[in-house]
């Protein structure tokens, strides 16, 4: 159904919900207090009232109204954001600095199960208490693999002494910011526990988090008792109930250089195919007025707890809320605008989980959803074949290809990579999901009461593994997979601007659009040749964090040359932290030198001390560099050289940092360890 895009935006709650995000974004970026929202939403609100009658009294339409309408709106935002932030709050362990400055006896809670790390078992935990004082937030937890212990159950009260750690920042330039990644989920730090220091509750926390656990341990115990492959276990677990954490990195690459890491999450197909073997239960009920309730209402209950046994990440809220807006308009027999939809499920998500906004999973479910609902019809009508099957196919295509271009602005930006064959991936897999999804709810509904006959269960097993072959196939073509794009965020915002101008004008060619379209072009331009000036024409020295190891990049504008005796050439395409480097500043390695106890940039004389410990006495130093452990006495080099800055990257032992640290303070030096403070650097 065609909706005017003039309809669209004459729907109210698109300028409220624009309003509200506003807010939301503006309370993330700013240290706002509760009181200080509150006194602000207070204010909005006796504005807004003034405004509604002043309209009444006048009887007439008013841009007064209208704005204190989005004011009311913005701050809204500013008060649910401020109220969901964790650290906000009086009892959070996050203003009880004793937690970070000495070891604690702290009451837990296991809420969840992360993705295990070589070392250690990792959970999501909730904090009760310490030292008795009533305390709460979430600590991601690591408990030893090699302790031989059984790993622990949701539910599970723990006591345990423990000094929680803050989450770091990163300590590279340009790498993942894993500390705001889990601060996003109001995690705001970590702790490392003996298993043999665990005291544990006699009882569990029963709650619904625990219910939902046991229901899938339930479900893979009689999977595995059926004789369930290994291999395909965990991939149907992520693909049934959400639950990624056991899948082998290796597939998730696969499915990443493939073009298909979105079917390992639960979203809109996966929720489809539930909703459809929902109905065909439920078709025996009447379809009279009654009948039609208890669907609705059967059908609402049935896809909340989904979403509770998938773990409520974004992508499943979001396809839920709106299978049940359309299941709610069905009931009501009335036709459903899809943007309206789009819109009214952001508004409530983000009204109950407001840091779901900030989580990249939303917003490429999203992003892909509203180009396949504007998009793919536009691409589908250049083409209708008169065969069904090749109709399928092509409408499986047009779907691809707008999600893909909906979502590849973000993905450089966030993953600086772009699968080339995912159409392919498209074409080959969606068929066999729609078929292992089916497949797979009557299995998961069947293991939740019993184990499974062998015949029962091949089927779904031999769809996982050739789903599996498919995609290790397409992404062993590595040549298609196009890696290390850099990108910034307003070449993001600048790509959308091209990307919606250039459909608008797509659509209807008229002399508005084409300025539109020509002008998003001169901006994407503007903001390339700013990204020019700004890496093309600077200099930079870093001295990476490396464990083990020494690694210095030399930045002349877009060329690299990396200063180190620790990589062989073969290893710098493949290390994480060197092509981090280059792609975030639009540049490329072109050369490898080895190190040097001397070195001068940018009018600075440099002496890097390693455990040669050669040095060049009585000449004056700006910046020592310690590496690999050197046995000097540096307060004798310090009178000697009288360096400006000590430097000392992570290829050193911890204990000589910390004596080198204490010397540098006596001397009044200026000391950078880049283990405790990340990289260092000297700019032009």
């Amino acid at each position: 159904m065609y909706f005017s895009r003039m309809n669209v935006l004459q729907f109210p709650l698109i300028k409220i919900t624009i309003g509200f995000i506003i807010g939301l974004i503006t309370a993330y970026y700013t240290t706002l207090s509760i009181e200080l929202t509150i006194l602000f939403a207070v204010i909005a609100l006796l504005n807004l009232l003034a405004a509604y009658w002043y309209v009444q009294k006048k009887n007439s339409h008013s841009l007064y109204f209208e704005g204190s309408s989005l004011f009311a709106y913005f701050t809204l935002g500013l008060l649910v954001l401020a109220l969901h932030t964790e650290s906000n709050h009086k009892n959070s362990y996050t203003n009880y600095p004793e937690a970070f400055q000495k070891r604690n006896w702290i009451e837990l809670i296991i809420r969840e199960k992360l993705r295990n790390s070589n070392q250690n078992y990792r959970y999501v935990a909730l904090i009760q208490s310490i030292n008795h004082q009533h305390k709460s937030g979430k600590i991601v937890l690591n408990i030893p693999r090699n302790s031989g212990i059984m790993p622990l159950k949701i539910g599970n009260q723990i006591r345990c002494s423990i000094q929680l750690i803050k989450t770091e920042k990163p300590k590279n330039p340009n790498q993942f910011d894993y500390s705001a990644y889990l601060k996003n989920k109001q995690i705001y730090a970590q702790a490392y526990v003996n298993p043999e220091a665990i005291y544990y509750h006699k009882t569990l926390s029963k709650d619904i988090w625990y219910y939902t656990s046991k229901l899938r341990t339930t479900i893979v115990t009689h999977l595995e008792e059926s004789g369930f492959n290994k291999k395909a276990l965990p991939v149907a677990m992520a693909l049934l109930l959400g639950q990624q954490q056991d899948v082998d990195p290796n597939i998730t690459k696969d499915y990443q250089y493939a073009g298909a890491v979105h079917i390992l999450s639960v979203s809109g197909l996966h929720i489809g195919c539930i909703v459809l073997f929902i109905n065909f239960l439920l078709n025996p009920i009447p379809n009279n007025k009654k009948g039609r309730f208890i669907k609705l209402l059967l059908s609402l209950i049935t896809l909340a707890l989904f979403g509770v046994l998938a773990g409520l990440a974004p992508s499943v809220v979001r396809s839920i809320t709106m299978f049940s807006f359309v299941a709610v308009g069905h009931y009501w027999r009335r036709s459903t605008n899809i943007y309206h939809t789009l819109v009214v499920s952001i508004f409530l998500i983000l009204l109950f989980q407001p840091y779901f906004l900030f989580d990249v999973g939303f917003q490429l479910s999203y992003a892909a959803l509203f180009f396949i609902v504007w998009l793919q019809p536009v691409l589908s009508n250049y083409w209708t074949p008169k065969n069904r099957i090749l109709q399928f196919f092509w409408d499986i295509i047009t779907v691809s290809f707008a999600a893909q271009i909906g979502t590849l602005p973000m993905s450089l930006y966030y993953f600086h990579q772009f699968p080339g064959l995912f159409f392919v991936t498209n074409l080959l897999v969606l068929p066999l999901v729609s078929v292992i999804m089916l497949l797979g709810v009557m299995v998961m509904t069947i293991a939740t009461f019993t184990s499974l006959p062998i015949w029962c269960i091949k089927p779904l097993e031999w769809g996982i593994s050739l789903m599996n072959s498919i995609i290790h196939w397409v992404a062993s073509f590595e040549s298609f997979i196009f890696t290390n794009i850099p990108s910034t965020f307003y070449l993001m915002i600048t790509s959308y601007f091209f990307l919606i101008a250039l459909v608008l004008w797509w659509k209807k060619n008229s002399f508005t659009r084409i300025t539109f379209f020509l002008s998003s072009i001169i901006i994407f331009q503007l903001v390339l040749i700013k990204n020019k000036l700004d890496y093309g024409s600077s200099k930079e020295w870093v001295v990476l964090n490396a464990s083990r190891k020494t690694i210095i990049c030399q930045r002349i504008g877009n060329e690299i040359e990396v200063i180190s005796n620790a990589i062989p050439n073969s290893e710098i395409l493949k290390n994480t932290v060197l092509q981090n480097y280059a792609t975030g500043t639009f540049s490329a390695i072109t050369k490898q030198s080895p190190l040097k106890n001397l070195a001068y940039f940018n009018g600075n004389r440099i002496l890097i001390l390693d455990s040669s410990s050669v040095y060049f006495p009585n000449k004056a130093t700006d910046v020592l560099l310690l590496t690999a452990s050197p046995k000097v006495n540096l307060e004798r080099i310090i009178k000697n050289n009288r360096p400006k800055m000590v430097v000392a990257d992570a290829s050193n032992y911890k204990s000589l940092v910390t004596i080198w640290e204490r010397t540098c303070n006596q001397q009044k030096i200026p000391f950078h360890s880049t283990r405790e403070k990340g990289y260092f650097y000297i700019k032009e």
